[in-house]
């Protein structure tokens, strides 16, 4: 899929060994590896600093997000531009998660939070990734599609509180 540029690594992937891309073709883990100095960190969620639905998604991350071990970014913040590539910067059809082990576009961003998230979530990643990717994409488009009419666009980013500010990037 063109809008998925990204390397699709199953949930439960290892952290070492060769993955599928996009293409179906077989990479090094390593060459997977998007921005690997800042993904060292950890896994950094990338949002539509203008959607509703995108606030509530980060506040539900890290409220749940009981170790701290994700970051976020705006996709219209200069993080964001020097790490993805400008379609995803331009286009805002996507949440896009970067972890070690790769990039995460859609409903497979959501999926690898969840997971990432761990417990309860962690099994509810497992549920989702047994959904044919087509059929999560759909599910994930229609939604994409309408998130501004139901839950608004903000002229303005909600500010962070003194805790959160740390885990925001540029």
């Amino acid at each position: 899929m063109p809008d998925e540029q990204s390397t699709e690594v199953r949930a439960d992937a290892p952290a070492s060994g060769r993955v599928d891309d996009a293409s179906g073709t077989q990479r090094d883990v390593a060459d997977a590896v998007t921005a690997p100095q800042l993904t060292a960190d950890g896994p950094i969620l990338f949002y539509d600093g203008h959607c509703g639905l995108c606030d509530h998604s980060v506040t539900f991350v890290l409220r749940r997000d009981r170790q701290s071990v994700f970051r976020f970014a705006q996709l219209q913040g200069q993080t964001a531009a020097q790490c993805l590539p400008s379609a995803d910067v331009e286009l805002l059809k996507s949440v896009v998660l970067c972890d070690a082990l790769g990039t995460y576009r859609k409903s497979s961003a959501v999926v690898r939070i969840l997971w990432w998230l761990g417990g309860r979530w962690k099994i509810c990643s497992w549920l989702i990734w047994l959904v044919p990717r087509p059929i999560r994409n759909l599910g994930y488009a229609f939604i994409s599609r309408t998130r501004y009419y139901f839950f608004g666009r903000y002229e303005t980013c909600r500010l962070p509180t003194e805790s959160e500010r740390e885990r925001m990037l540029p």
